[in-house]
């Protein structure tokens, strides 16, 4: 051993190998009961509030995530624009045909596709 240094006691080292595996047992413990947690949500049906972390230190049990309405397109033939309500769910191009029109051309869009399902 260099001169100037002191061999550990045995003591030392007992306490420094079980403060060691306190702390380990204390990380693994935390990460099984986030894991628990996790996977009861998830059986559940529901998701913690923003990035999957607990809002005023609770969690917040909200039914499965809303799932997004596709995306309606004009009913006017050869037109990929989307359609919006506030036009009469036709786009802004076509907000200006007549109504008539606008019901043959979705008369004529469903015969299409129960055709197509046939």
């Amino acid at each position: 051993m260099p001169k100037g240094q002191h061999k550990p006691a045995v003591s030392d080292v007992r306490s420094l190998v079980a403060d060691f595996t306190a702390r380990l047992a204390a990380l693994v413990e935390e990460n099984v009961r986030e894991h628990a947690h996790t996977t009861v949500l998830a059986a559940l049906g529901g998701h913690e509030v923003g990035n999957g972390r607990r809002k005023n230190g609770q969690t917040v049990l909200l039914g499965k995530a809303r799932k997004k309405a596709p995306l309606q397109l004009c009913p006017v033939p050869g037109c990929k624009n989307p359609a919006a309500p506030v036009f009469g769910m036709v786009c802004k191009k076509h907000k200006d045909v007549p109504k008539a029109k606008i019901e043959k051309y979705r008369e004529a869009r469903r015969a299409k596709a129960l055709k197509a399902a046939a």
